[in-house]
């Protein structure tokens, strides 16, 4: 019989956010593929919404690495492919011309204002009271 200890409670724990985490990620990536989106997708669209009220805004690409949970090569093909569908712009820091800016564009902040209630309903039945 195992004996249930603190450390054990804390890999319970831990393991009990996995599973809410991968079946909330799972759930929003099913309702957003018929939009040609996944969760990570979204995720991108969905801070550069909010940190950037106005279309033609820009956020530096390094603030959006802390962000959201991509490593840096893997945020840059995301955005890549996000840039190819006509949902973000990059440009060049003229400062600095290692810094690369990120922008949403009409049709990206179109697509994340009609995806946005599907994402916040997935979050309401997984992580809702």
């Amino acid at each position: 019989m195992a004996v249930k200890t603190a450390d054990t409670g804390l890999e319970e724990r831990w393991r009990d956010i996995l599973a809410v985490h991968a079946r909330t990620m799972c759930e929003i990536d099913r309702v957003l593929h018929p939009h040609g989106l996944g969760a990570s997708d979204f995720e991108v669209l969905d801070i550069l919404a909010s940190a950037l009220p106005q279309e033609g805004e820009q956020c530096r690409v390094q603030n959006l690495v802390g962000r959201v949970h991509l490593s840096q090569s893997a945020l840059s093909r995301l955005i890549g492919r996000l840039e190819k569908e006509g949902l973000v712009e990059r440009s060049v820091c003229a400062e600095d011309r290692r810094g690369v800016y990120v922008a949403l564009t009409g049709k990206g902040r179109d697509l994340h204002a009609a995806v946005q209630p599907l994402q916040r309903a997935v979050l309401a039945r997984t992580l809702g009271d």
